[in-house]
């Protein structure tokens, strides 16, 4: 199949069932992109927010959550010492200032005066201090310990008075504000006391009460009386409906079932007569990892040929409706302020793939592509626009929970398998891809790619205090993923957010998808 016969989604879905909503967009009137005139105007209390999402696949459960849909949830509920806005800006929540000491080594953060958590109980340094120690022992299996890596270690935290929590680094790390912001999702504040089964315990300190929920039909939130910001929010409540995919949700926002998707896919989705679509830049991505210890891939040059091999802006407009930015085989997204300037734009270059696989010695390249469903579109475009050159690639899909089972130590697919595609949800800095994912010590390094230099400049990119120095270290470790290829990075995902523009204002795209309904307004 030809890259250009591929559908995106969105055609997919006009084609299949979506012509009478087409003709209900129609009638409804075609988005002209002026401002709307309700979107002005002071904020108005009051109002129930009803926001689709797909059912969340496990547990919602702060220590470790890793779906969207879940940390949505908890994020309506809970919050975290700092937020992140639409650039991955920091933004004071329930720290109101922070200071460094020590070259980057030791961190000391205050707290806002006067939070309470939604049961009376008021914030305090012990209440953080449980929090992270929380996350940091390994019995609890959290996520954020792959964002604390070798930085943060147990017993690194301590309190220094009721309002002031001291985190004591193993390594300078001039980031770390974003180690316990939103960036690291899992790292929101809970009561001190806190033992788990959240849905049944929900209390935080953030702008709603998690009042109902279900596990197959949705979950009800009201307003938090006691929510430290005052005035807010707005809303009286926010009703959360669960369904089976993207599609179904689509459907209801679009039928007036819905006023707001909490996760909007960009390729399903247009605005249009109601609907308006909030856009972000973003970090998430899809990398396509490739085993550098194992034949065919054991050869640089292989896996350059893939990367030349692959047409960036079709891919983006293929699964991702180009609304992303193309990659460039390194893990510096443009959001990123260190982001390289001067490395050339890979581009799909025929000549030089077969040059490469020549060179190589395997004019014929052949392989097994591993994924799981939500990576189905990426991996076509990528089989056929491989074989516009020659490359013959083998799809190998395997239901999520296969393809993210298994022993992390030995076997798991995605971390196992020669060639595959693994989706990356956005991060705040890019050592949070980094580390874990081409460091020689990282605990999600798929493609067992190791580069001393790799290592080095990565340790003196967190260590720097001045952005000249960061910059330097960046391209050092750019240029090197440029050249060996452990990962093919053809796209960086944009994000969107769907909405009825008619019915609320107030509800923004994140770039890592994050939910923030305390400034949502009837209009």
């Amino acid at each position: 199949m030809p890259h250009d016969s591929l559908l995106s989604r969105r055609q997919v879905f006009a084609g299949a069932g979506g012509l009478g909503l087409l003709a209900l967009l129609a009638a409804c009137g075609v988005d002209d992109g002026a401002p709307d005139a309700a979107a002005s105007g002071p904020a108005k209390q009051g109002g129930t927010l009803r926001a689709g999402t797909t059912a969340p696949p496990t547990a919602v459960e702060p220590v470790t959550m890793y779906d969207g849909s879940s940390i949505a949830l908890v994020q309506l509920v809970a919050d975290y010492l700092i937020w992140l806005d639409d650039k991955y800006q920091l933004v004071p929540r329930l720290a109101e200032k922070w200071t460094a000491e020590d070259g980057n080594k030791r961190w000391t953060f205050t707290l806002r005066p006067g939070v309470t958590f939604s049961d009376g109980t008021p914030l305090d340094a012990t209440a953080v201090k449980a929090s992270f120690d929380r996350l940091l022992d390994p019995k609890n299996k959290s996520a954020a310990l792959s964002a604390f890596g070798d930085v943060l270690k147990p017993g690194g935290v301590t309190t220094k008075d009721p309002q002031t929590v001291v985190f004591t680094l193993a390594r300078a790390f001039s980031d770390f504000p974003y180690l316990v912001s939103a960036g690291n999702y899992n790292a929101v504040i809970l009561k001190a006391d806190y033992a788990g089964d959240f849905t049944k315990n929900p209390i935080g300190t953030g702008p709603f009460l998690l009042t109902d929920y279900n596990p197959s039909t949705g979950a009800t939130f009201t307003r938090n009386p006691k929510y430290w910001q005052p005035g807010k929010p707005y809303l009286d409540g926010v009703n959360v409906r669960f369904y089976a995919d993207s599609q179904a949700e689509q459907l209801a926002l679009q039928s007036g079932e819905l006023d707001a998707l909490i996760l909007t896919e960009a390729s399903v989705i247009q605005a249009a007569g109601d609907i308006a679509l909030d856009e972000a830049a973003s970090t998430g991505m899809t990398a396509l990892t490739l085993r550098v210890d194992r034949a065919p891939f054991d050869k640089k040059e292989v896996r350059q040929a893939v990367a030349y091999a692959l047409d960036r802006p079709s891919v983006n407009e293929a699964v991702n409706d180009g609304i992303g930015q193309l990659g460039n085989d390194h893990l510096y997204a443009p959001l990123f302020p260190s982001a390289p300037k001067d490395l050339a734009q890979r581009k799909k270059d025929p000549a030089k793939v077969k040059e490469l696989l020549a060179a190589a010695g395997v004019p014929n390249l052949k392989f097994a592509l591993t994924f799981d469903p939500p990576n189905k579109d990426y991996a076509l475009v990528i089989q056929a626009q491989l074989k516009e050159v020659g490359i013959t690639v083998d799809l190998d899909q395997r239901t999520s929970a296969a393809f993210y089972g298994g022993n992390q130590e030995t076997d798991t697919p995605w971390l196992f398998t020669t060639a595959n595609l693994v989706g990356w949800a956005g991060r705040a800095v890019p050592s949070q891809f980094v580390s874990p994912m081409v460091t020689s010590t990282g605990v999600w390094n798929g493609s067992k790619y190791r580069n001393p230099a790799v290592d080095q400049a990565l340790t003196a990119y967190d260590a720097a205090t001045d952005d000249a120095e960061r910059q330097k270290q960046a391209a050092i470790i750019a240029d090197a993923l440029h050249e060996d290829v452990p990962v093919v990075l053809s796209l960086w995902n944009g994000a969107v957010r769907a909405y009825n523009k008619r019915k609320f204002r107030g509800i923004t795209a994140h770039p890592s998808s994050y939910v923030d309904f305390s400034a949502v307004s009837s209009v």
